[in-house]
């Protein structure tokens, strides 16, 4: 039987292929933004959002006051309330402060790898749990730090495809959630949505917004097949 920290190590990896890209990308970005590379690997260790952190780092770089890039950071981080909620009682055998460090490390990625464990019957395990947790985090702080202290070799990370990396790793997280026809309908309606609110000029809001109509939706869905099934019965008995 593997090890409940092992299994933590290798439910994170692919996440792990996925954030260090993305966190060199961040460093790199966030250092030509004139950030001190301490308050970089900082913001990593601390704050650890990837999309709030290069948001906080283009604002920076932009010379936007403190107050602007909070209420920024803030509204990118909005869907962490819809994560949380999902998790709130797949959690709910977990003390008080164990959810509180449990919130600190959850991402879209890390959450994503969590709510399918528990969606296949995974019984809780508060070792592989959190293992899985600082293993993700621990990759993006290596990757923030290779970033920092090799920034200065990279002029522009685009043309190396590493802007990329955290679409694609979304993407791997999704498919094998979509186990049904109405899962793969939610997903694509809800990209549709986000992409045609931003588009629409909404901004970071598109996300959220996005996500709670698709789940409105996959909502109504659900319930409606459900009130459906006995009607189905009774016409066959």
């Amino acid at each position: 039987m593997a090890s409940p920290y092992m299994d933590g190590v290798r439910r994170a990896l692919p996440i792990v292929l996925g954030y260090v890209p993305v966190a060199f990308a961040f460093g790199v970005l966030a250092v030509k933004s004139n950030i001190p590379p301490a308050l970089v690997v900082a913001m990593s260790v601390f704050h650890f959002a990837g999309s709030g952190q290069f948001v906080c780092a283009g604002l920076w770089g932009a010379g936007v006051g403190a107050l602007s890039v909070i209420v920024a950071v803030f509204v990118v981080n909005l869907r962490h309330l819809l994560m949380s909620a999902a998790m709130a009682e797949p959690l709910a055998p977990l003390k008080r402060w164990q959810r509180f460090l449990f919130g600190c490390e959850m991402t879209d990625e890390t959450f994503g790898v969590h709510i399918t464990a528990f969606q296949r019957g995974w019984k809780l395990c508060t070792a592989t749990l959190f293992t899985c947790n600082l293993t993700a985090h621990a990759s993006w702080v290596l990757g923030t730090v290779i970033g920092v202290f090799c920034g200065g070799l990279v002029h522009d990370v685009k043309p190396l495809g590493l802007d990329y990396a955290l679409t694609a790793m979304f993407l791997a997280l999704l498919v094998p959630q979509c186990v049904s026809r109405l899962h793969v309908l939610v997903a694509i309606v809800t990209a549709i949505l986000s992409l045609s609110l931003k588009l629409a000029g909404m901004g970071q809001w598109n996300v959220v917004v996005a996500t709670v109509l698709g789940a409105s939706l996959g909502v109504a869905l659900l319930h409606r097949n459900k009130s459906a099934l006995p009607e189905k019965k009774e016409e066959t008995a």
